[in-house]
Parts: C-alpha cells; sequence; structure tokens
C-alpha cells in the first residue's frame, strides 16, 4: 500500500500534520497549499514533495486528500481550471476530508465520476491534537470498495473509521459532531462559570465531573486550557462557525429546529464580534464571563 503515491492539499493546522504523519509512515507524498511558506516547510521539515497546482499535484498521485477551509475553496482546488479533477486520470482517489454541505460533496463527486475518479467524503473529529498523534475520527461516505482501497491510509491518520452511508453521508455525521461539539462546548463554559461563582475550586470541579455522566471530550480538554487561559486555536471560532452554518443550512432544508446549535452560533457570534474570530473555540468563555459579570480564565 505504502507504493500508492498520495497528494495533499491544505497545509493548516490539520492538514500539516495529517499529511507529515503519511510521510513518516513510508508513503510519497506530494503537496500543494496556497501559501507556499508552507509548502516549502513540508519540503524542509519532513521530505514532502510540492507541486505548483491541485492539477499537477493530482497528475503525480493515486490518490488526492483534499483539506482546506469552505464549500467555495473544495470547488476551486478540485473542479476548478488548475483543480484536482484537470490532472487526476482515471482511477484516482480522490478523499475531501474537508468540512463541507452534503449537497456540495454529491455534487462534487458527480463531476469525479464522469473523469473516472472515485471520490469519498471524510472529514475528521479530533482536532489539532488528533491530527497531530494520528487519532482522528473519520467519518467516510462513498462506496465500500474505495474505502476498502484506502484504508490503510486512513488509518494513519484516524484511530476510528467509519463507514457511514453513501457520498454524504460522512459529511451528514460530521454535521452532528458540530451539534454535540457546540452544546457540549456550551455545558463546558456554562458550568465553569457555575463552579466559579460559587467558589468551588475549578480543577477540582473538572477532575471530578470529567469521569462522570456529563463528562465530554471539551470538558476534557478545552476546561484546563480555559483555566489556564489557553485559548490557543486546536480548532478556530471561524471555523467552527463554518461548520455550524452548514449545519443550520441543512436543517433549514430538512425544517428541523436545532434550538440550542443556534444559540450556540450566536454566542460564538459575540465572540467574533469583540476579535476572537482566530482564537479557539474555548474562547466561548469569555462570553460566560461578559454575561455572568465574573473572571474565569487568568487576566494578564
Amino acid at each position: 500500500m505504502a507504493d500508492l503515491k498520495i497528494g495533499f492539499i491544505g497545509l493548516g493546522i490539520m492538514g500539516r500534520s495529517m499529511s507529515r504523519n503519511l510521510r513518516q509512515a513510508g508513503y510519497d507524498v506530494t503537496v500543494w497549499n496556497r501559501t507556499a511558506a508552507k509548502m516549502a516547510e513540508a519540503e524542509a521539515e519532513w521530505g514532502a514533495k510540492t507541486a505548483a497546482s491541485p492539477k499537477e499535484v493530482a497528475a503525480h498521485s493515486d490518490v488526492v486528500i483534499t483539506m482546506v477551509g469552505d464549500t467555495p475553496d473544495v470547488k476551486e482546488v478540485v473542479a476548478g481550471e488548475e483543480g484536482v479533477l484537470a490532472g487526476a486520470r482515471p482511477g484516482t482517489v480522490l478523499i475531501d476530508m474537508s468540512t463541507i454541505s452534503p449537497e456540495a460533496t454529491r455534487e462534487l463527486a458527480g463531476l469525479a465520476q464522469e473523469k473516472g475518479v472515485a471520490m469519498l467524503d471524510a472529514p475528521v473529529s479530533g482536532g489539532d491534537v488528533g491530527a497531530r498523534n494520528g487519532t482522528l475520527s473519520i467519518m467516510v461516505g462513498g462506496e465500500e470498495e474505495v474505502l476498502g482501497k484506502v484504508r490503510p491510509i486512513l488509518e494513519v491518520m484516524g484511530k476510528t473509521i467509519v463507514h457511514c452511508g453513501p457520498i454524504g453521508a460522512g459529511q451528514t455525521v460530521k454535521a452532528c459532531n458540530q451539534i454535540l461539539c457546540g452544546l457540549n462546548l456550551l455545558g463546558m463554559v456554562e458550568a465553569l462559570a457555575f463552579a466559579k461563582k460559587a467558589g468551588v475550586d475549578l480543577e477540582k470541579m473538572i477532575q471530578v465531573t470529567s469521569q462522570g455522566a456529563g463528562g465530554s471530550w471539551a470538558l476534557s480538554n478545552y476546561g484546563p486550557r480555559v483555566i489556564k487561559g489557553d485559548l490557543d486555536p486546536g480548532f478556530s471560532v471561524r471555523f467552527q462557525q463554518k461548520d455550524l452554518r452548514i449545519v443550520l443550512h441543512e436543517a433549514e432544508r430538512m425544517e428541523l429546529p436545532l434550538l440550542g446549535t443556534a444559540t450556540v452560533q450566536q454566542l460564538l457570534r459575540s465572540v467574533q464580534a469583540h476579535g476572537g474570530n482566530e482564537d479557539g473555540t474555548q474562547s466561548l468563555i469569555r462570553v460566560m464571563e461578559q454575561l455572568g459579570n465574573l473572571d474565569i480564565t487568568p487576566k494578564t
């Protein structure tokens, strides 16, 4: 399997670590990123090959992975004039690991099929820590046969790989994940605010509740960061808002009310209004501090 040549498009917080793990696992990896400096870094630090465009990446690859910001970005790098489909050969496998709308995913899969390219949608969860450690949860939509062919590649990047159904199903399950992430995030900051206002030691509160029925990934991972004042992005407010926008758009299409999710989106908008667009999603704590008139994060 390691003789398959992999193209990797998108070297952000997540993609940088994911592509490095593939190279360290012995794969031949060719990268492209809109910011050329990130390609130069990948070439110098862990021996990636570089390309001048997504089209050139595809021309040198058996499997192409895209990990970029939003639906328009995926459309551009896949279906644009210099996109993956312009350079891919019949038999190439395209794996989009970005988080975009299920509808756009199905549209791109149709274009790929016309070129003889098989496509999987395989969005991930686990943040920067999961990307670095190769322990991401990967939700896959598409044909099982195609997944079987590339599963060893996904296993380098993720610990849990689940076939969720036909093309687009991975993105639908990722939307479910983002609903849960948003509401768990809100639960975490409200619990911290309640404990602080009541005068309880925050570290001890996190220690015991994270092991109980109210425990969550957000509480275990973001709670300790928050009380130390670490609001750096494992996953940024900007991208969480993009994901929640996709969720709420799909919910509107299905005529499904999502009251909690909409509330989280509006509270994160307050974070954005105060300049926190690029901060980690745990910066939602700032809104709770303002609403409750209390200090939870250390003030420098």
